[in-house]
């Protein structure tokens, strides 16, 4: 069982968040982001690291995200 919780948490890590692959496709650093959508950067790094839900983030913040992206907002969802 510890093998296998340590094989999801590695491929949890390695697969990009929708949020940080929308990011890169438009150009922006995570700073760059935080700036125009007002989300602080520590947020925008938590909810790419997966460490944080983008879907159990308050609405605004991801509206703000998503109009920031030009996208859907459940183009950021996971």
């Amino acid at each position: 069982v510890e093998s296998a919780n340590e094989l999801i948490a590695r491929n949890k890590e390695n697969k990009k968040s929708k949020l940080h692959s929308i990011r890169k496709e438009r150009g922006f650093t995570q700073q760059e982001l935080s700036k125009v959508s007002g989300v602080t950067l520590r947020m925008i790094q938590l909810y790419e690291q997966r460490q944080n839900d983008i879907s159990k983030a308050q609405v605004n913040v991801v509206i703000n995200l998503a109009k920031s992206l030009g996208c859907d907002v459940e183009d950021l969802i996971d």
